[in-house]
């Protein structure tokens, strides 16, 4: 499911137009985001845990020259998948 189709199933679900709808779901992807800058993480009881985790720095090998390269240490989103999610999907 993309974006749009995301805005159009929440705009019929909750009876509002398109636009609003994108407003909302862009506030909620704001709200995560932010979420996860100050504090480090986002739960949502039931469906799941979005939360930053540190990626340590470590070696590579670039695929087309196949030269060792050095990757940085980073922060990387995660999610992992509440109880009723997991359900949903089975």
């Amino acid at each position: 499911m993309t974006k749009s189709e995301l805005i159009d199933f929440v705009s019929e679900q909750a009876n509002m137009t398109k636009a609003e709808a994108g407003r909302a779901l862009d506030a909620v992807l704001d709200g995560i985001v932010d979420g996860l800058k100050e504090k480090g993480e986002v739960v949502l009881v039931g469906f799941g845990k979005f939360s930053a985790k540190k990626r340590a720095a470590r070696d590579g090998i670039n695929p087309a020259t196949k030269e060792p390269i050095h990757i940085p240490a980073k922060m990387v989103a995660s999610f992992k998948a509440g109880s009723k999610l997991k359900e949903a999907i089975k």
